[in-house]
């Protein structure tokens, strides 16, 4: 059995193929000869099967021989390991985004404060504790 890590990379592998990504939209449809699969291509038989091969290696169809036909249908539960990895992903990135927004707002509503005050001629003094004095060397 393959593990999850590897069969998500062979997932992530299939489905960044134009191609590929075609042929499983056409067996969302129902299933299909390897020959119905490769027909909206302008490629050789020996290349549809190699995409096909990808496909089923990467568990997102299933092919059954019958004769000479090979009739492909698809497996979805491979498509459910990467939306599953996908979601834990989102809710990450999604948790940090609110995170970074509450932290945003704060920041917002401290220069908002800060403009109130101002406003009203109560502007924090800077460099507490200094004066200047008439002998400052620093006043020439």
């Amino acid at each position: 059995m393959v593990n999850n890590e590897t069969q998500l990379s062979q997932v992530f592998g299939a489905l960044a193929d134009t191609t590929r990504r075609g042929m499983l939209a056409q067996l969302s449809r129902g299933p299909a000869t390897v020959g119905e699969l490769g027909a909206p291509y302008a490629m050789s038989k020996a290349a549809v099967t190699k995409h096909v091969k990808v496909l089923e290696r990467a568990g997102l169809l299933r092919r059954d021989v019958q004769g000479r036909a090979h009739h492909c249908a698809m497996e979805p539960d491979s498509l459910a390991l990467a939306q599953r990895w996908v979601a834990q992903v989102t809710e990450f990135w999604e948790s940090r985004f609110d995170t970074l927004s509450d932290y945003l707002d704060e920041l917002q509503e401290k220069e908002r404060r800060s403009a109130d005050r101002s406003a009203a001629g109560k502007t924090p003094r800077k460099g507490k504790g200094r004066r200047k004095d008439k002998g400052d060397s620093r006043e020439r």
